[in-house]
């Protein structure tokens, strides 16, 4: 049980910190806010329209398609480390996910949503 006193102790010092930290802070932010801080404020300028609007679903189905091909990089790398150890197995079970892969991008391509406007 001495292997986890350190782990433990750092547990503590941490939570320890946390709770002083928000109470340090709830001490010395101010009470009172003024209207400028409830005003919108983004990127260095104010906002001149709504900023509520709704956007094109087609943002979001390009967002989801970026991820989801963002991730085939990341099962790529460790499958590229541990290449000599998997061997024949890992080289078709790879081709067969980036086949899947291919398929979806050619089905999302060919029912548009790779079109930005």
């Amino acid at each position: 049980m001495s292997g986890y006193l350190p782990i433990v102790l750092f547990l503590l010092v941490a939570g320890a910190l946390g709770v002083i930290v928000m109470f340090v802070g709830a001490i010395v932010r101010p009470k009172k806010y003024e209207k400028v801080k409830f005003s919108v404020y983004e990127c260095g300028m104010p906002s001149l329209d709504e900023n509520r609007k709704r956007l094109n679903v087609r943002f979001y189905i390009i967002a989801m398609l970026f991820v989801i091909f963002d991730v085939e990089t990341v099962f790529l790398y460790p499958w590229a480390v541990a290449f000599d150890m998997i061997g024949l197995f890992g080289l078709i079970e790879m081709i067969l996910f980036i086949v899947i892969l291919v398929f979806g991008y050619f089905y999302a391509w060919q029912k548009g949503a790779l079109e930005w406007a």
